[in-house]
């Protein structure tokens, strides 16, 4: 796994231990036991709670035990954002059910990845 330096910057995807809530883009009340992966091309907006994003989202941000995230991120980057990687054309995931705009930071959404 990569790290990219501070979020917002070069990442697009990142596993990272789960906030108990986030609360004006902030993480609040400490971290759970459990990890999250937030992907900016997929539409999710990591300053955004867990409570906030679609049930797309959350299918693809999890939460994950430590070693099922480690999987499910390398599954995720080799699916949909390495070289060979063959997107989906689509609409990209709503963030909310009632939001889809980007959020500075984030790349444009593209392509609409999944995890099977």
């Amino acid at each position: 796994m990569t790290t990219h330096g501070q979020p917002g910057q070069d990442w697009t995807v990142v596993l990272r231990r789960q906030p108990a809530r986030i609360v004006q883009g902030q993480p609040q009340g400490g971290y759970t036991d459990a990890f999250e992966l937030v992907c900016c091309h997929c539409g999710d907006d990591p300053d955004l709670d867990y409570r906030e994003i679609s049930p797309e989202l959350r299918r693809i941000r999890g939460p994950y035990p430590i070693a099922a995230g480690v999987a499910a991120y390398e599954e995720h980057v080799r699916l949909y954002h390495s070289r060979t990687a063959i997107y989906e054309t689509a609409e990209p995931i709503s963030r909310s059910p009632d939001e889809s705009g980007s959020k500075a930071g984030c790349p444009p959404k593209r392509e609409r990845c999944q995890l099977r």
